[in-house]
């Protein structure tokens, strides 16, 4: 710093760095105003929105570079928007409390390893268990590794649902999409019922052409929204792969009932997919009329998705 001193340039230099770091401070500032009319790129924006922060290190070292004062101050104003977006996150919020373990894992309709998929996912812990991408043929297998550990269980479509506990309304969930990708169960817990939703809402992608292509998954996501509004349980869970994370306002339908297990009550971000270098939570579990109290990832299995679990406290609603 001393070699700063008496150099007026190191307010004139600078002055693009420091641009580019309020810009990036906006993005991340007024996120939810970025309109999703063209290619939905605000959702897209939202998706990957914590990874923006790689941005700040590079511009706080092309200040620095630069010897520029100007810029240097410009980088504190995305660096302060980030951490109050996300700084919570990166504090270890897990508790060794819980009634309840869930777990839910999108399985991979092309997993070479059905069995050992199933046998990870047991060898959890895991109370409760929710598999989506279940492909028919390999229903059975599934079915047959999970039997020693879960006494009961539902399939619907896609997506099935095991449990130590009895389950009892069982029932495909409308999201709108002609075939069966979602599911509802009464889980009797030993305080009480529990309803648990399965969802494997529409994949998303993204196109150069068209953008990032998310209609039917935000149908979709409605769908479940309305679903979960119309439940007369006052203890709520939600195990799924919703193609979306919590930052995504298309999915607001359902992030604005339940609170998510990651958020309240994870280390880090938990990124589920893809396995092999997460970049987003896509895979969630939510609660309403629950107390989270811990969640994290497991360890990979034969799917291209990390399974996710968190502990619950069930006793807090009457």
């Amino acid at each position: 710093m001393r070699s700063w001193r008496g150099d007026p340039g190191i307010w004139r230099r600078g002055i693009l760095i420091g641009l580019v770091a309020i810009a990036l401070a906006l993005v991340l500032l007024l996120h939810s105003r970025i309109p999703n009319t063209v290619g939905n790129l605000g959702s897209l924006i939202e998706t990957f929105l914590p990874w923006l922060g790689l941005l700040i290190p590079v511009l706080l070292l092309l200040g620095l570079l630069r010897k520029s004062a100007t810029a240097l101050i410009a980088v504190l104003l995305p660096a302060i928007v980030w951490l109050n977006l996300f700084g919570q996150l990166l504090v270890d919020r897990t508790g060794a409390g819980g009634d309840l373990m869930v777990a839910t894992h999108n399985v991979n309709a092309d997993n070479a390893d059905p069995a050992g998929t199933a046998r990870d996912v047991a060898s959890s812990g895991a109370d409760v268990v929710a598999l989506e991408e279940l492909e028919a043929s390999a229903v059975p297998v599934y079915e047959r590794a999970l039997a020693p550990t879960y006494r009961y269980h539902a399939v619907v479509g896609t997506v099935g649902l095991w449990s130590k506990y009895p389950m009892s309304d069982v029932h495909p969930v409308d999201i709108r999409l002609g075939w069966e990708r979602a599911m509802r169960a009464t889980v009797r817990t030993q305080e009480g019922p529990l309803a648990v939703y399965v969802a494997h809402l529409p994949s998303v992608r993204v196109k150069m052409a068209a953008g990032f292509t998310a209609r039917q998954r935000d149908t979709s996501a409605d769908a479940l929204g309305e679903a979960i509004a119309d439940e007369p349980i006052s203890r709520v869970a939600l195990l799924g792969d919703l193609n979306g994370t919590m930052n995504d306002r298309a999915l607001n339908a359902v992030t604005s009932q339940l609170r998510s297990t990651q958020g309240a009550a994870g280390s880090g971000f938990g990124f589920s997919w893809p396995a092999s270098f997460p970049m987003a939570r896509i895979d969630q579990i939510m609660v309403r009329g629950v107390e989270p109290e811990s969640s994290w990832t497991l360890p990979p299995t034969g799917s291209d998705h990390l399974p996710v679990a968190a502990r619950v406290k069930l006793d807090t609603v009457s």
